[in-house]
């Protein structure tokens, strides 16, 4: 076996851990999580990436990588006025729903019909507010931020998904040396922390069904779009149908949606993995080991994230998310017939308008399609 091998997977999982891990606090933060059940939160994600990696790669014999939901995330961390039990109700309802995908041909094939221009829009939209949050920190601490800003824009010349790992390490050791961050916690092993859902009509509607919208459009339709460019051709069903019943089973311990990835995916199904294509699958378990460590040392992880600066976790959580908005914001404009649909998907969504309890990523997906509606009558 190829080095290469493991080194990829080992990469892949690095990257997509440390590079979100902040978006993931966020979100636990924004519905009220303490720390136990945060620690749970990450520890459940893990596992249940761990757990579909190396299935669906032994499986189909494809570098089958998944990863949590970072928009998802975002979407969540966006939010307000849902408490973690209405969350994990909104968990397993989107869990529920990407089963039913999976199982259902005709519910994939309607959700392919919404136009990339709104579901971009909107996505924009939520991942918007994290860019100008960490903008916002400059004033709070420009001596730590500007450095790390700056950093990240030249790192990002030569590998720019070790760029924002790079600011969280470098963070962390500037916050650490420079006064910024008391004693580190003890390390301490991991456990489950078991969350009662509670299931609310606001809830549902305002967020478990964003977070499935969110995780389909720009999660599993994109790491199915990865595949393929790899020369792969899986399934769609059983792998969406899949990721979402681990979902559905790790959503009481606080975890959020798991789905395909896609930047993760990427760096594990090239050329540079194995010349030949049919050796690559063996990345998976070597991605779901590394997510099993993960899993074993996160309380520890969630521990250290809670002494360090907020305004450093606000900075990495919006570079982390710099790369996605630059992809929506393009996807959103490319169709000239679209751009009035999704400029209102996008101005609805960062307003962050709540109507009857329901939240603005919501109203943004419905004003897009309103306006895509009209523009459609319009012209028959």
């Amino acid at each position: 076996m190829r080095i290469s091998i493991p080194i990829s997977a080992f990469v892949a999982a690095i990257v997509g851990f440390g590079g979100t891990l902040a978006i993931i606090i966020a979100a636990a933060n924004a519905v009220g999580a303490t720390q136990l059940q945060t620690a749970s939160w990450v520890t459940a994600l893990c596992i249940s990436m761990a757990v579909e990696t190396a299935w669906l790669s032994w499986r189909t014999k494809m570098p089958i990588i998944s990863a949590w939901s970072t928009p998802g995330a975002a979407l969540i961390a966006a939010s307000s006025g849902f408490s973690i039990g209405e969350a994990v109700g909104a968990f397993l309802i989107a869990g529920v729903l990407l089963v039913l995908t999976g199982l259902l041909k005709p519910l994939t094939r309607l959700i392919s019909k919404i136009p990339a221009s709104v579901a971009s829009g909107m996505l924009a939209g939520i991942l918007v507010t994290f860019a100008l949050n960490a903008v916002r920190t400059v004033p709070v601490d420009p001596w730590l931020v500007l450095p790390l800003i700056a950093a990240f824009f030249l790192i990002r010349l030569w590998n720019p998904s070790l760029s924002v790992l790079a600011v969280l390490i470098g963070g962390g050791f500037a916050a650490f040396a420079t006064g910024r961050v008391g004693s580190l916690p003890t390390p301490e092993l991991s456990t489950l922390t078991l969350i009662a859902p509670v299931f609310t009509a606001k809830a549902a509607i305002g967020l478990a069904l964003p977070l499935y919208l969110v995780t389909m459009a720009s999660q599993n339709l994109s790491g199915l779009a990865v595949l393929r460019a790899a020369g792969y051709h899986p399934e769609p069903g059983p792998l969406i149908g899949f990721t979402g019943l681990v979902s559905v089973l790790l959503a009481p311990f606080g975890a959020s949606t798991s789905n395909l990835a896609a930047i993760s995916a990427a760096i594990c199904t090239g050329p540079d993995v194995h010349p030949d294509p049919a050796e690559r699958w063996k990345t998976g378990p070597f991605y779901a080991l590394a997510y099993v460590v993960f899993a074993i040392f996160g309380a520890s992880l969630v521990a250290i994230f809670a002494v360090l600066p907020q305004s450093l976790i606000v900075l990495v959580a919006g570079l982390a998310l710099m790369g996605p908005l630059t992809n929506a914001l393009t996807i959103s404009l490319k169709d000239e017939h679209e751009r009035m649909a999704a400029t209102t998907a996008f101005a609805v969504t960062a307003s962050g308008l709540t109507l009857f309890g329901v939240g603005a990523a919501f109203w943004g997906l419905v004003a897009g399609m309103i306006v895509v509606l009209l523009d459609h009558a319009k012209n028959r």
